[in-house]
């Protein structure tokens, strides 16, 4: 059975919401290792735009999926 439009988007939102987590957690210790410093509101920022591209992306491509029923 396939994934219904709702469903597609829930887990597409479940699965942004713990990834902005681990990629702002990332940017964290990452960053200042190659010398960026970035202050915690323009990290929270980026990791927000991230966020956003990659919510749109997951929820694109499970769609696509559903329809190709791979």
């Amino acid at each position: 059975m396939a994934q219904s439009k709702r469903g597609s988007l829930i887990e597409a939102v479940t699965n942004t919401v713990v990834g902005y987590w681990l990629a702002v957690a990332t940017q964290f210790a990452v960053f200042p290792v190659f010398g960026l410093r970035v202050g915690v509101v323009e990290n929270l920022g980026l990791g927000l735009i991230f966020t956003a591209v990659s919510l749109a992306r997951g929820y694109v491509l499970r769609r696509l999926f559903n329809r190709w029923r791979l």
